[in-house]
C-alpha cells in the first residue's frame, strides 16, 4: 500500500520468529491458565489426569518461549553490542518518554489531548523506535517475574525431590521457602501452593488487561492481524502510529 505522495507505507513490525514467540505464548498461557484453574477447582469439563497432563505439555512450550526464543529476537535486533542495548531499552523498557505518553494517555481518556502514538517508526533507520503501549513496557518485566516464579514454585508442586543432573532443585527451593513461609504462618509447601495460585490469578488480570482493557478497541485489531499472520503494518493508518520523517533536524527527533 503506498500513501498519497506515493510512498510505502507498509513495513515489517514482526518477523516470523516473533509471530511464533506470540502465539506459542498465548496458546500456552492460556492451556495453563484453563488446565490450572481445573486441577485446583475440580471443574468437571476434564478429567484431572487429561488437565495435569495438558498443564505438563505446556509448561515446556512457555518457558522455552519465554526463556530462549523471545530473548533472541530481542537481540537479534539492532547492530552491535550498544545497538542491542539500545534497542532493547527503546522498546522494552519504561523511560520518560513512555512516562509523558502515558500521561497523554491518562489525559485522553478525561477528553483532554489526542491519544498518542506508541508505534513509532523512523524512516532514517528503516526500524521502529518503539512499539508498545507504555504500560505494556511494564507488563512485561512483571509477566517475566511472575513467570520465573510460578515456574520455581511448579517444580515443587510437580515432584517435592525433583532434581536436574543431580541437583536437588526442588529441595533448594523448598528449603529457601522455609525462610519466608513462617511469616506467613504456613509451611513452605503451603506458601508455595499459594503463591502459584496467586500468580495464576496474576495471570487472569494480565490477559483482561491486555486485550480487554488496553486493546478492546476496533482501531488495535490491526496489531493483531500484524501479530499472528502477516507481520506487517500499514503506516498510512496513524491510529496510535507515527513516523519520523526522513532528515528530520535531531533536536526535533522524539
Amino acid at each position: 500500500m503506498k500513501s498519497k505522495d506515493n510512498r510505502s507505507m507498509v513495513v515489517e513490525r514482526y518477523t516470523v520468529t516473533d509471530r511464533i514467540a506470540h502465539t506459542v505464548h498465548a496458546v500456552a498461557m492460556l492451556v495453563l491458565i484453563i488446565t490450572g484453574l481445573k486441577i485446583y477447582t475440580g471443574w468437571d469439563f476434564m478429567s484431572f489426569h487429561t488437565a495435569r497432563g495438558l498443564h505438563m505439555i505446556a509448561v515446556p512450550f512457555l518457558l522455552a518461549v519465554n526463556w530462549i526464543l523471545i530473548p533472541y529476537n530481542i537481540f537479534s535486533e539492532g547492530h552491535g553490542f550498544m545497538g542491542k542495548i539500545s534497542h532493547f531499552t527503546d522498546h522494552y523498557i519504561f523511560g520518560p518518554k513512555d512516562a509523558a505518553r502515558f500521561g497523554s494517555i491518562i489525559g485522553n481518556f478525561f477528553r483532554k489531548g489526542r491519544y498518542p502514538a506508541f508505534s513509532i517508526y523512523d524512516e532514517t533507520t528503516g526500524h521502529y523506535k518503539t512499539k508498545l503501549h507504555p504500560l505494556m513496557k511494564i507488563l512485561i518485566v512483571l509477566e517475566g517475574t511472575a513467570i520465573f516464579f510460578i515456574a520455581l514454585s511448579g517444580i515443587v508442586l510437580y515432584k517435592l525431590d525433583w532434581s536436574l543432573f543431580g541437583l536437588p532443585i526442588a529441595s533448594w527451593i523448598l528449603t529457601v521457602t522455609g525462610f519466608i513461609s513462617p511469616l506467613f504462618n504456613l509451611s513452605a509447601l503451603q506458601f508455595l501452593r499459594l503463591l502459584h495460585l496467586l500468580l495464576t490469578y496474576w495471570f487472569v488480570f494480565e490477559l483482561v488487561v491486555h486485550v480487554g482493557i488496553l486493546e478492546f478497541d476496533p482501531h488495535v485489531w490491526k496489531y493483531y492481524k500484524a501479530i499472528f499472520l502477516t507481520g506487517k503494518e500499514d503506516l498510512a493508518d496513524t491510529h496510535y502510529s507515527e513516523v519520523i520523517p526522513k532528515y528530520l533536524p535531531t533536536e526535533e527527533r522524539p
